[in-house]
């Protein structure tokens, strides 16, 4: 039997962290399912070609800078949002930041800051801001994206690591206080995955035999993998779950 329970036409998405690697994938993906997709990363040439990519494949797009660790470029995209669309339906955050490969005891100030200025700061204050949109019109989703790191640390990515378990119980928070509002928030936490912003883990040979290890299938994921299930939580499907289920790469729901 035919089914719309994925079907996004109308809705508005705002997606961070998409020009390259997941994001990009789901910023694609939901675009095919007929969302307006804004595209949006530090630089705007690069969200550009993406937006680009998918209008001519024949979805609907723009391309918006923002960087998430600055309050500023918050503020700017959200009032752009409100003055170009008027409502937002679907946020994913996804932009994060990983400025530090190392013992956890040679940890400077510098990369803390930054690490949590990005992954905490940032992701709290864009569910703020895309929640207030959300509330006011009657509901939405948003996706952030966690990490298996914040269930088990992940070896010389401590504070990493740490603040993604921050974004774990952010999400939870933010599910149980929005709920009200019809307002769905959820993360997903992909294992290794095959990205940019994963090249350490891929470049140094033992490390990702050992990674590979741990893994039930004993492969890693690409970024396509992680966007189907993000489809799903944003969709219809999912809009009789409880709204702070956390999704796992590897089979774990809890």
């Amino acid at each position: 039997m035919a089914t719309n329970l994925f079907d996004l036409t109308g809705k508005i998405a705002l997606v961070t962290g998409a020009s390259r690697g997941i994001g990009e994938s789901i910023a694609k993906l939901l675009a095919e399912q007929g969302a307006h997709v804004i595209v949006s990363s530090r630089k705007l040439d690069d969200c550009q070609i993406v937006a680009d990519a998918i209008t001519n494949a024949g979805g609907s797009a723009e391309a918006v800078a923002c960087h998430v660790g600055n309050m500023d470029d918050i503020s700017n995209c959200f009032n752009h949002i409100k003055q170009i669309h008027g409502k937002l339906d679907i946020l994913i955050n996804n932009a994060a930041t990983n400025p530090y490969f190392g013992d956890i005891l040679d940890t400077d100030l510098g990369a803390y800051t930054k690490t949590v200025d990005v992954n905490i700061r940032g992701y709290f204050f864009m569910c703020i801001e895309g929640g207030k949109l959300m509330r006011d019109n009657g509901g939405g989703s948003i996706v952030n994206t966690a990490s298996i790191n914040a269930l088990k640390p992940g070896p010389m990515q401590g504070i990493y690591s740490i603040s993604k378990a921050a974004v774990v119980n952010m999400t939870q928070a933010f599910a149980k206080e929005c709920g009200r509002h019809g307002i769905r928030v959820n993360a997903l936490l992909p294992g290794l995955t095959k990205t940019k912003f994963a090249g350490a883990l891929f470049s140094n040979e033992k490390m990702y035999e050992n990674a590979i290890k741990t893994i039930p299938l004993h492969r890693h994921a690409e970024p396509e993998e992680m966007a189907g299930t993000v489809l799903y939580l944003v969709s219809d499907a999912s809009s009789y779950t409880t709204g702070e289920c956390i999704v796992v790469d590897g089979g774990f729901t809890l």
